[in-house]
């Protein structure tokens, strides 16, 4: 069999196969998953079996995030498509470059319309851990994207997968990649999903103070009942009970005791009607353009990008949601001071289709150059900043539903004029630094899991290729890249 490495370089005793072979001898096989016809939108339910689609795939793992699911019938009538523990998932159109790998947890999920299966089969002399390691090397990578159909939207097929070439390490050196793989990627899921909860948190925090009102309301209704309205004020604010209060109160740190009184203390106990509803007395109402500096990217040209991809990278949605990839460009130009954009900064991407953007990004990728098509948010006061990140996640789907009244062609945007136009409770600088005391650590927590998580997976894609080109070798001990944790 002629086959032609993708890794030009190599050690003479490993051995070069196909991605077909090794399916071929191990008893497994490259499958397509159900076509339309088989399978229609009308078809999926809100809870049932997840259906994995190219929208899920992700390097780390499968995202379970807008997942579509199916039936338990329509299960059995597609289970030649169902999914087991090893098997490796590719978007058959698009993002061809990515994949995931199942583990137990998605075991019996469906491989969705658009994604191709990877079965190694029970008597693969290779673990679908090492292939997945392998399939994320840069060159194979790049091998898929040049082979992919289509000019515009590029296509896979099971012929293409097929036909990849793969090396075969000696059975130590597998172990190695292996342990290295599998475990700097579980760290960098794990650090994604502390980070996710800690977001929750603190979005929990923000809609009860700023969006339901909460304390103030607890404050009303203890003064309707002859009650303590500062103790019911803390209760909301804590999530306790009575008991649970009172016990808090005599164990914790006079600090934090001191804190929940001050809270709870700034919060009136009364709402005032106006011509946007009630709000509590003293906030006021502002236009959403004015809880930042808004600043819009620069408009560059093809004449712009460095033909070597050297100088600062341009950021464009495409790398606010996956980073610095091969199709990054980059420029040596030299442009407005405001368009430069560093470690730290909030971004809000406010044009593209509705359920892929009008998000807010903290950025951690380096310095480079702000694209058009998003805002960096420059802040009067750092308690402004913490209020803003939660208030635009919160205003998400209002947002959306403004982008949807003037989409075309599958895209829509918020302009500077509605964001003047659409008003949010505002409440006075005293308030805004109580609420950042209580989610600035929470903020600052998840920052550092997302920059660790940086740092890790430009570790591991700078490690992947020099371990599976045999350019370096490790201890056999050796199973993740450490860190200086948060």
């Amino acid at each position: 069999m002629s086959v032609e490495s993708a890794i030009t370089r190599y050690p003479d005793n490993w051995e070069l196969t196909t991605l077909g072979q090794l399916c071929a001898e191990g008893d497994g096989a490259i499958q397509t998953g159900p076509f339309g016809s088989q399978l229609h939108a009308s078809d999926y339910i809100d809870n049932g079996i997840p259906s994995i689609m190219p929208k899920n795939i992700s390097v780390e793992g499968i995202s379970t995030e807008d997942i579509a699911c199916i039936t338990d019938e329509d299960a059995d009538r597609l289970s030649k498509y169902l999914v087991r523990n090893g098997d490796i998932i590719y978007s058959r159109r698009g993002d061809v470059e990515k994949c995931s790998l199942v583990t137990e947890k998605e075991e019996g999920w469906l491989c969705g319309t658009g994604c191709l299966r990877i079965r190694l089969g029970e008597n693969s002399k290779v673990s679908p851990i090492f292939i997945h390691a392998y399939l994320s090397h840069p060159a194979i990578r790049g091998w898929i994207v040049r082979h992919a159909i289509g000019a515009t939207m590029p296509n896979l097929n099971t012929s293409i997968l097929s036909s990849v070439p793969v090396l075969i390490p000696s059975a130590d050196e597998r172990i190695v990649i292996e342990n290295i793989w599998r475990n700097t990627t579980k760290k960098i899921e794990l650090n994604r999903q502390i980070n996710q909860t800690l977001e929750h948190i603190a979005q929990a925090i923000f809609k009860s103070w700023f969006v339901d009102f909460e304390p103030v309301k607890a404050k009303i209704q203890a003064k309707q009942n002859g009650q303590d309205p500062e103790r019911a004020a803390m209760r909301a604010i804590s999530g306790k009970t009575d008991a649970e209060l009172d016990a808090f109160l005599k164990a914790s740190l006079p600090e934090r005791r001191q804190q929940l009184i001050a809270t709870a203390a700034l919060f009136p106990d009364e709402l005032e009607d106006s011509e946007l509803g009630l709000i509590p007395k003293g906030w006021a109402w502002k236009p959403l353009y004015e809880t930042a500096g808004y600043v819009n990217g620069a408009v560059f040209k093809a004449s712009d990008f460095s033909e070597d991809a050297k100088g600062l990278p341009i950021i464009k949605i495409a790398e606010l949601k996956q980073g610095i990839s091969a199709g990054t460009k980059f420029t040596r130009g030299d442009f407005r001071e405001k368009y430069k954009i560093r470690d730290g900064d909030m971004l809000y991407s406010w044009s593209g289709s509705p359920k892929t953007s009008l998000e807010v990004f903290k950025w951690f990728g380096g310095e480079g150059w702000l694209n058009q098509h998003i805002f960096k948010l420059n802040f009067v006061s750092k308690y402004q900043k913490y209020f803003t990140y939660f208030l635009l996640q919160y205003m998400k789907p209002v947002l959306i539903r403004t982008a949807q009244q003037k989409q075309t062609t599958g895209l829509g945007h918020v302009t500077v004029a509605d964001m003047k136009r659409i008003k949010v409770p505002y409440p006075d600088e005293i308030m805004l630094g109580i609420f950042s005391s209580v989610v600035g650590p929470i903020y600052e927590q998840a920052s550092c899991l997302q920059k660790q998580v940086n740092t890790l997976s430009s570790l591991r894609d700078l490690l992947l290729p020099k371990l599976l080109s045999g350019e370096i070798t490790a201890p056999l001990n050796q199973s993740s890249v450490d860190i200086t944790p948060c």
